[in-house]
């Protein structure tokens, strides 16, 4: 293995998965650290965690154990994923895990980059774009778990950080992978050792890629991801592999948990021609929806059923403030998981799953210890074989198009779009 990746989800690691595959790399993701070796054909391996959200000691911990395991395996860079929308709170987790990685590794230089053009993101002048919009504008301020009202990656990251945080503007990226090299290292001269790097176009992220050659440890989005592959290819260490996909055409079932305005104009553009079944959070709280109900519902219908419980942020805020923000999240995680395990048992044998704790519940409701990479959905969205019978799309829930669950059924199948 030479990449070692650690993801603080499941729908980001598929993400950063599918790059590293596209890039020509032998790829597997694993559901948490695993028990045993990778296999020597492995040369990129990406552990997901489940991370993002829980408590900043405990991301920490986590994440040095994957760390450990991916140095065993021998790796000779590392790259810690989170999400292009930078989701985070002011205690953590991206500043703490990023530094306690750095530490662990002795890195001097740490990029920091969720620049993804191909889904909107990019970044200039140390802030984040969505599209059109600052962060702080976007429907991420309304996020139920880690709303973001600061576009200034500088300031949310110094406010996670001990240290200060760097920072290599556009106009030095621009210049090409020499001159961000020698920007970066300035930086840490200075002290500044967490360090935001400008990108809004593809070749930008090439050239951060290449400007990281030589660094042991690298921090962003998937998109900062694309330029790596290359510098292991300049060196002989890998050669191009073709990718090949075989699809699984038993029926198919979509769970969504996420509450992104993406998500929710998917869920819109489904109902034209699916079955819905919008399930009442307020219900389950209160034990008067049951699993064997749900389960039953889809597996009565035909076509792609799909079980929601994507609401408004309105919405969403009215049944945290009764119930608890945690205890909502929890329940609806061991939910969407137990109905996961009923399915595959039942005979499902396409899983689409949208949002990423929604992902991570089923990966690990379902003991998902390791997933192949298949073809991409929409950008940032493989579809991924995970056993003999069953296929699976993870899909963060920013990410896709509004037919985004049609094709995922389709692709999953061994189709195409």
């Amino acid at each position: 293995m030479l990449l070692g990746c650690i993801g603080d989800d499941f729908t980001g690691s598929s993400d950063l998965a599918n790059t590293l595959a596209k890039a020509g790399m032998a790829v597997v993701q694993y559901s948490g650290v695993p028990s045993l070796p990778a296999h020597a054909s492995v040369e990129a391996g990406v552990i997901a965690l489940k991370s993002r959200s829980i408590p900043a000691a405990e991301a920490i911990k986590q994440s040095l154990a994957a760390l450990k395991w991916l140095q065993d395996q021998g790796c000779k860079q590392f790259f810690f994923k989170y999400c292009s929308t930078f989701d985070s709170t002011d205690d953590g987790n991206i500043g703490p895990v990023a530094e306690a990685l750095a530490s662990a590794l002795a890195a001097d230089a740490v990029i920091v980059c969720p620049a993804f053009p191909g889904t909107g993101r990019a970044v200039f002048q140390g802030h984040l774009f969505i599209k059109d919009q600052l962060l702080s504008d976007s429907p991420m301020k309304d996020h139920p778990l880690t709303p973001m009202c600061d576009s200034d990656l500088r300031h949310v990251l110094g406010r996670q950080s001990v240290g200060a945080v760097g920072h290599v503007p556009m106009a030095i990226v621009a210049k090409g992978s020499d001159a961000i090299r020698e920007a970066l290292a300035a930086e840490a001269r200075d002290g500044r050792h967490l360090i935001v790097v400008d990108a809004i176009h593809d070749d930008d992220l090439i050239a951060i890629g290449a400007a990281a050659r030589d660094l042991i440890l690298v921090t962003g989005g998937s998109g900062v991801a694309m330029g790596l592959p290359a510098n292991f290819a300049k060196t002989g260490q890998i050669s191009v592999i073709k990718q090949y996909w075989q699809g699984q055409a038993g029926r198919c079932a979509i769970l969504s948990g996420s509450c992104s305005e993406a998500t929710r104009n998917q869920i819109a553009t489904h109902a034209k021609t699916g079955a819905q079944y919008e399930v009442d959070v307020a219900g389950v709280m209160r034990g008067e929806v049951t699993i064997e109900g749900l389960v039953d519902w889809l597996l009565a219908q035909d076509g792609l059923p799909i079980l929601y419980s994507s609401a408004s942020p309105t919405a969403v805020q009215k049944v945290q403030a009764e119930f608890g923000m945690k205890a909502v999240a929890d329940r609806l995680d061991k939910l969407f998981g137990d109905i996961a395990i009923a399915l595959v048992a039942a005979g499902i044998e396409r899983l689409v799953v949208a949002g990423g704790e929604t992902s991570g519940a089923v990966v690990e409701a379902l003991r998902l210890n390791a997933l192949s990479m298949g073809p991409e959905i929409d950008p940032g969205v493989p579809a991924m074989r995970a056993g003999p019978n069953l296929t699976i799309a993870l899909k963060s829930g920013n990410f896709g198009a509004d037919d985004f669950f049609e094709n995922a059924a389709a692709i999953l199948a061994g189709g195409e779009k």
